[in-house]
């Protein structure tokens, strides 16, 4: 019996279609991000897996409707998206494979409903979004759409009602995680004509588009990417407390999640101006010593009589 099967017992799934689901599922997740997905599976107790699978792929599959094609053709997708999830959460039952996983989820894991619902509510921002005039509407896009998108997930790590400064905490997190990727995507987007860093900052640097589009080396652009960068690692560390308001065996996870974001900032900071040709990734030794260590952590938990780190 394979580790996935036993996943899916652990989690309830025993349909077969519904398990045919959570498997597409699991592909579709592990192409997004191969490293943060080993950590889900390696890290997190094996009743959650299928479950952060499900919420991750629901996300991942709206954010791909937001942003391909026409500005009609994604709000004509997106409209229609939003009102057969809505109907499936109401009914209990969808015909969608990215759904049925998200409801058995939901049936499962209570709370994520109201995040689901709150996430479709803003989720145009992503679908009006043309860029940023000052940091200020950076800020209001990772409320209203960032921040929902990340709850979804972390409020099956809360495993219930969430604690006292638990959404501060995964605001500031997000924070850092957003605008590192959108600094160390800035080529896949500006060739796709998508600019995220805000205006404001930018005119505050000296630097233009068009310096970004040319991948000009002048001390300007390297003093944008650094600070930028710097900033984004800065709050990844500031919300590394985020795993101490989890149960203990759900925080192995979240310390190495965060962990990785610093060792991409770290490899980000290293490209320099050649950021700007292709993104950044942490050295595989990086990447593996981490899920190492945090691994060694949760094993020491699952092996512990009293289920303390």
């Amino acid at each position: 019996m394979s580790t996935w099967t036993t996943m899916l017992d652990a989690a309830g799934v025993h349909d077969p279609q519904l398990r045919d689901d959570f498997t597409r599922q699991r592909s579709l997740v592990a192409r997004y991000r191969r490293a943060s997905y080993v950590a889900v599976r390696l890290l997190l107790p094996r009743p959650l897996v299928p479950h952060v699978v499900a919420a991750v792929a629901f996300m991942h599959h709206t954010d791909n409707l937001l942003d391909h094609g026409s500005a009609a053709e994604r709000r004509d997708a997106y409209t229609a998206w939003e009102e057969s999830v809505r109907k499936a959460l109401a009914t209990g039952t969808s015909d969608h494979p990215i759904v049925r996983p998200l409801l058995h989820t939901a049936a499962h894991h209570p709370q994520l409903t109201g995040h689901v619902e709150d996430f479709l509510a803003t989720a145009t921002t992503d679908l009006e979004f043309t860029g940023f005039a000052t940091e200020s509407d950076y800020q209001r896009y990772l409320d209203e759409y960032s921040l929902p998108a990340f709850l979804m997930v972390a409020s099956l790590l809360a495993s219930g009602e969430e604690p006292d400064g638990y959404r501060a905490a995964c605001r500031t997190y997000i924070d850092g995680s957003q605008r590192l990727d959108f600094v160390n995507d800035l080529a896949e987007d500006l060739a796709d004509e998508r600019l995220t860093i805000p205006q404001d900052t930018l005119q505050r640097y000296g630097v233009t588009r068009s310096d970004l589009e040319r991948v000009q080396d002048t001390p300007e652009v390297r003093a944008l990417l650094r600070d930028l960068l710097q900033q984004a690692r800065t709050d990844l560390a500031d919300s590394q407390h985020v795993a101490t308001l989890l149960p203990p065996a759900h925080r192995p996870f979240v310390r190495a999640l965060t962990a990785l974001e610093v060792a991409t900032a770290d490899a980000a900071l290293a490209k320099g101006p050649t950021l700007l040709t292709a993104s950044a990734r942490p050295p595989v030794t990086t990447v593996l010593r981490i899920l190492l260590r945090e691994y060694r952590h949760a094993r020491r938990f699952r092996h512990s009589p009293t289920g303390r780190l």
